[in-house]
């Protein structure tokens, strides 16, 4: 039997239009906007100043502060400014704009770490550190700080998310077909720096023929697993992925360290793997481009720092009648405003929606009918936290667990009465953050 979990949905996965479509290398644009913050965590200090010229995997952006990862050039070329640009998360963000001078020169020092068996734990997770990792599904937590737990959490299980859960998006799909070696190379890097002798990579059953490769390329005595689990969404969540791997649960409130397991995602494997052969930093990611607004599907590597606007070109432009465009999957991904937003480390893919695959509806009063605790993968009561998130009953909101929402949007998805309680329980947490903020300093 296939694992799985209860709750969840099955929404279309309307990943035929790229699953078939080879990763293609874009070359970088003539101007990128590096943001200086790609990450949870601090915002980081420029380390170049304008007028500067830069090359390939150079120094742009760094931070004294743990939780952090630094950035670099993706081009080499000339620093033409440092201000604030549009960024993916709908604010403006410190930025370094260069201009491509086309040389595609690499910055010195960037050479060949080493070979596994010569690098310590140690070693390896400074060298995530030095490359800006960050986790590539989207959360961007830096990879270093997610493998060097505290001392007091045993850590169990390596699990690598290869579930790809969201609609449309199917780069992790295409890069377990077109690079395993460099997954599972990547797998065992990762089980040095835990001092694991087995990792499992979860795919859903809808890439069979991609676990069957991950498995075959493996081989039967290396320690690494592929679990084969249901196709549902949210399966890829990190807490649904430990608990149908692992039979464990992470505590309310807890973090998968908690749980004894740490998550990473199939991009971030064969980043750290290139990482150890060549010494570059993190200034490329895979992404998929996708959605019945887009000319010509497809998967692409691309420069970080290229434009929403640019990335569209190359996949044959936008159709007319164009109507919404969303970084991410269309259930957890942000919706844009600005096409001169630039691909960012947790750019895992650019959706572009036409007018009739955009339903705009009028909420109607709530029917009782229960829909959205029965499809909550966390068993929570969506309609009860989107009506104390309106009315701020923070009491109740603690009590009725919001912080264990992981706002995946099945709820929203399955009202017949098309509410959407997500939004309203995003809001929630943000005023309960704010209200916590504020009654501590009053404490003080």
């Amino acid at each position: 039997m296939k694992r799985t979990f209860r709750g969840g949905i099955h929404p279309p996965a309307n990943k035929e239009l790229t699953m078939g479509k080879p990763i293609v290398r874009l070359p970088a644009p003539k101007k990128v906007i590096i943001p200086l913050k790609q990450h949870i965590g601090a915002l980081l200090e420029p380390k170049v100043a304008v007028g500067d010229r830069v090359r390939i995997g150079q120094l742009l952006g760094d931070s004294d502060a743990f939780v952090s990862a630094p950035v670099h050039s993706s081009v080499s070329g000339t620093v033409v400014d440092i201000g604030l640009y549009d960024h993916p998360g709908g604010v403006r963000i410190p930025a370094v704009v260069i201009e491509n001078d086309g040389l595609d020169e690499y910055a010195e020092g960037i050479k060949k770490i080493g070979n596994i068996e010569d690098l310590s734990p140690q070693d390896i997770v400074k060298a995530m550190r030095n490359a800006g990792m960050v986790g590539m599904g989207g959360a961007t937590f830096p990879t270093h700080v997610k493998f060097s737990p505290p001392p007091d959490k045993k850590i169990d299980y390596l699990i690598i998310n290869g579930a790809e859960c969201e609609p449309y998006l199917t780069s992790d799909y295409r890069e377990m077909l077109e690079k395993p070696a460099e997954v599972i190379s990547g797998v065992r890097i990762m089980m040095k720096v835990l001092g694991l002798e087995k990792g499992y990579i979860a795919v859903e059953d809808n890439k069979a023929d991609a676990a069957e490769l991950l498995k075959k390329v493996a081989g039967d005595n290396s320690g690494i697993e592929i679990c084969v689990l249901k196709t549902k969404y949210p399966q890829g969540s990190e807490k649904h992925i430990i608990k149908v791997v692992t039979g464990r649960e992470v505590p309310s409130g807890k973090l998968p360290a908690d749980a004894g397991a740490i998550v990473s995602n199939i991009d971030t494997c064969i980043i750290l793997h290139e990482v150890l052969k060549s010494g570059m930093p993190l200034v490329r990611r895979t992404i998929t481009v996708s959605g019945s607004g887009v000319n010509n599907p497809g998967n692409f590597s691309v420069a970080v720092g290229t434009t929403f606007g640019e990335v569209f070109e190359a996949a044959g432009g936008l159709k007319e009648n164009t109507k919404k465009i969303i970084m991410g999957g269309p259930m957890m991904g942000m919706a844009q405003y600005s096409l001169d937003a630039p691909v960012i480390k947790g750019t895992s893919g650019l959706i572009a929606l036409v007018e009739e695959d955009v339903r705009l509806y009028d909420e109607k009063p709530c029917v009782r009918c229960g829909k959205c605790s029965r499809g909550c993968p966390m068993h929570l009561s969506p309609i009860y936290l989107a009506m104390y998130s309106r009315n701020k009953n923070f009491e109740q909101l603690e009590r009725y667990h919001i912080t264990d929402c992981i706002e995946c949007g099945s709820c929203s998805y399955v009202c017949p009465s098309k509410r959407n309680p997500v939004q309203y329980i995003r809001v929630g947490k943000a005023l309960l953050a704010t209200e916590k903020r504020k009654n501590g300093g009053e404490k003080k």
